[in-house]
């Protein structure tokens, strides 16, 4: 994933290289969490199940192999997409970049591991948006969000 603009200063000056050595050299190309390997096209369930073309199984979301889903299934549900490994920040903290504070995921793993950060900083912005329309516009609430209810 790419670092917005805004955050680009809390990364160090070789952050490219930083990612590079952790997503190849000590996660061998593959994601961390599920084993998704990097910028493969892979056969897709909604669950996080994946076919792994090489190995010729299947994995859960966790990467733990399981069995392959029916026919049915696949045709019904299955979708293909291209992996894109990424370099996460475990712990949200840009400025911890030891191996310990960094890991290796796929873009679905890192948006799973990411979803509560983001959900707050969504919440952050609604109410800034709300202050800022208190200040300037009077009062006024959001479409779907109760006055009292953030």
């Amino acid at each position: 994933m790419p670092v917005r603009s805004e955050l680009r200063s809390l990364y160090p000056a070789d952050w490219p290289a930083i990612s590079q050595r952790i997503r190849f050299d000590v996660a061998g190309g593959r994601c961390q969490r599920c084993k998704r390997p990097h910028l493969a096209r892979v056969l897709c369930l909604p669950d996080g199940r994946w076919e792994d073309y090489d190995a010729r199984c299947w994995y859960d979301g966790d990467g733990a192999v399981v069995t392959a889903p029916s026919e049915l299934e696949i045709d019904r549900q299955g979708h293909v997409t291209k992996v894109v490994l990424t370099c996460a920040h475990i712990e949200h903290d840009p400025a911890r970049n030891g191996d310990d504070d960094l890991a290796a995921w796929c873009s679905r793993c890192h948006l799973l591991h990411d979803a509560p950060h983001h959900r707050a900083q969504r919440r952050l912005t609604y109410r800034l948006r709300m202050a800022i329309g208190d200040l300037f516009t009077g009062l006024y609430s959001l479409a779907g969000y109760p006055r009292n209810g953030m």
